[in-house]
């Protein structure tokens, strides 16, 4: 199948195994040259192996999504070796099952940081040069903890029961 992404740049997140990994090793199968980012560095770098031994292009970073920081350096370092993002697929994990209450604003933010405003973020940096060429795709795969909060079967009867639901 040719998807007509030979020469393209793809910035996968949370690319260091599972989805984001069969993402990463399919686009550069299709000849994209694949920035692989994910937590865990060396998930990354396996990643990476796998891909340059199948013949294809790819880098790894380091990448917390929690941490909007790190988009400034991240960004024109794969511009730099590979030519702005064409494709960019964010896929980020959710918080643990765990009771809604209770919980510390802190474990809230870092959470909504790496699903929400990290998507946002990287995606108004690599916008407008997807724009500018008139070419390119955003992907997102985030956890349905942004739209429903997870919570156990008992807390939901515990909240029906308290609160004459």
């Amino acid at each position: 199948m040719d998807l007509g992404l030979k020469g393209k740049t793809a910035l996968i997140l949370g690319a260091g195994g599972g989805l984001g990994g069969a993402i990463a090793r399919t686009l550069a199968a299709e000849g994209a040259d694949v920035a692989v980012a994910d937590i865990n560095i060396e998930a990354a770098d396996k990643t990476v192996a796998t891909i340059a031994a199948a013949g294809g292009a790819a880098m790894a970073f380091q990448w917390d999504l929690a941490d909007l920081g790190v988009i400034e350096p991240n960004l024109p370092a794969i511009d730099k070796q590979f030519g702005p993002v064409d494709v960019l697929v964010n896929i980020s994990r959710g918080p643990p099952p765990t009771l809604v209450s209770g919980q510390n604003a802190e474990s809230w933010r870092k959470y909504f940081d790496s699903m929400v405003l990290s998507c946002i973020a990287i995606g108004d940096v690599v916008l407008p040069k997807m724009r500018e060429r008139k070419s390119g795709r955003i992907v997102t795969s985030t956890s349905s903890g942004v739209v429903a909060p997870i919570c156990p079967a008992h807390v939901v009867a515990w909240l029906v029961q308290d609160f004459g639901g």
